[in-house]
């Protein structure tokens, strides 16, 4: 088995490259799409819930290419926040003060811990495409089309792809978290 720059040791895996939130794949195309950015539409009026929900369903029953619907967890790291509150402890001259540091580290650590697995849920709406042109107007649509639904995305970056293929290759053992669905 080889081993290539994403920790990928499948052959069978046809990824050249992974550049400017595309995966070029070794047949020429390419695999690309847009991260959904979350919005929790529970807490708007019912009204407008039901249409963001009618508006996301049109907009779906709209597109006439091949899509993936992708949700992925991604681990939440809060080493710097750790950092920052450490510092706070260490410069703080105020025993109340240092007391109630050690509280939020003690329970950012408590969250840290394997038994909470905190992580940030991630949507993706991923397609393949040759043709550069045709990637770019499938972007305009996916974009333009989650915006008219009252959801904001933008194009996967190469760490959002690089952390979906691990999760769907690797099982989720570099991250601890594996990728949920795909669909049509």
């Amino acid at each position: 088995m080889a081993k290539n720059d994403f920790g990928i040791s499948e052959e069978w895996i046809t990824v050249k490259q992974i550049l400017n939130g595309m995966i070029q794949l070794d047949t020429g195309e390419y695999v690309t799409g847009v991260k959904v950015y979350p919005r929790n539409i529970f807490i708007a009026e019912e009204g407008l819930q039901n249409a963001i929900v009618g508006n996301l369903r049109n907009f779906y029953n709209s597109l006439n290419f091949e899509f993936w619907l992708i949700i992925a967890d991604r681990p939440v790291d809060i080493g710097l926040y750790l950092s920052n509150l450490q510092l706070l402890y260490n410069n703080s001259q105020s025993n109340v003060s240092k007391k109630l540091i050690m509280q939020d580290i003690n329970k950012a650590n408590l969250f840290m811990s394997a038994e909470y697995n905190v992580v940030d849920t991630e949507y993706f709406i991923l397609f393949k495409e040759k043709r550069m042109e045709l990637i770019q107007k499938k972007l305009h649509t996916l974009i333009s089309g989650l915006a008219n639904s009252g959801l904001n995305s933008g194009q996967t970056s190469n760490d959002d792809l690089r952390m979906i293929l691990d999760n769907f290759l690797n099982g989720g053992s570099h991250t601890g978290f594996s990728t949920v669905m795909g669909g049509y």
